[in-house]
């Protein structure tokens, strides 16, 4: 008992499971643009990347996004992989210019009238079937703008993972890509514990909170007792991703 009580105190806030399942809650169960409970939302298909480039630099931003799509995989055990064509993908990332990217994000989306907030350094969408699973994504990324303000990084990781699922943002919730007051641009612990819930197998599309939070409830618990979130953080950090950008 002494021992589980060192344990237990050596957690950081969000190991506990009230914050675990609060945060889900937060960020997979509602839309940063559309307001009350939403359903879960996710990938049950294998998932098909096709990279645009309208820039330069098209090796470096491939690696970065296939480091992180890799990181992806490994954490939900969903299958990523990279198309053999434009019409073969189901989830297409455009590298635009500030100049281009309301015109990409028009093409790529399929309406001409959707727009990115003004605040806005990059955008996703995600197209759903009847029962909420996702059915294709795409992401404009507006490479100058997002290097000037030295978000290119952030944009990638963070829009790729909302596009999995993921799809609000939330000061409740840190620290996490989810949260703008992060500073990091990588994966948290707390994002990979996230992303493992979801595509947990009995976390299905369409569920409600209701729904999820007994099934959270006896995930949580043997994570927390085979050590899973309290080795979340550790675990997260070892992708090719961050060893490229130097941690």
């Amino acid at each position: 008992m002494l021992l589980f009580s060192m344990l237990a105190s050596a957690q950081e806030p969000w190991q506990s499971t009230e914050y675990l399942q609060q945060a889900f809650t937060e960020i997979a169960l509602h839309n940063e643009y559309t307001p009350g409970e939403q359903p879960v939302r996710k990938w049950m298909q294998p998932v098909k990347v096709w990279l645009e480039h309208h820039t330069d630099q098209q090796e470096q931003h491939a690696l970065l996004t296939k480091y992180h799509f890799q990181h992806l995989a490994k954490i939900t055990g969903h299958s990523i992989s990279f198309a053999r064509s434009r019409q073969e993908a189901n989830f297409i990332v455009v590298f635009s210019h500030l100049q281009l990217w309301r015109n990409d994000i028009a093409l790529v989306s399929g309406n001409l009238l959707i727009k990115p907030p003004d605040d806005a350094a990059c955008m996703f969408g995600l197209g759903l079937d009847a029962k909420n699973a996702i059915t294709k994504a795409w992401v404009v990324i507006p490479v100058d703008f997002a290097q000037e303000h030295r978000q290119l990084l952030s944009c990638i990781v963070e829009e790729t993972t909302q596009a999995m699922g993921l799809p609000s943002d939330s000061d409740k919730v840190f620290p996490s890509i989810f949260n703008d007051h992060t500073p990091e641009s990588l994966l948290t612990g707390l994002d990979a514990l996230l992303l493992k819930m979801l595509y947990q197998p009995a976390i299905k599309p369409g569920m409600r909170a209701a729904q999820v939070k007994p099934v959270l409830a006896n995930i949580l618990q043997k994570w927390q007792a085979d050590g899973t979130v309290l080795d979340a953080e550790k675990n997260v950090r070892q992708s090719e991703l961050y060893e490229m950008m130097g941690f």
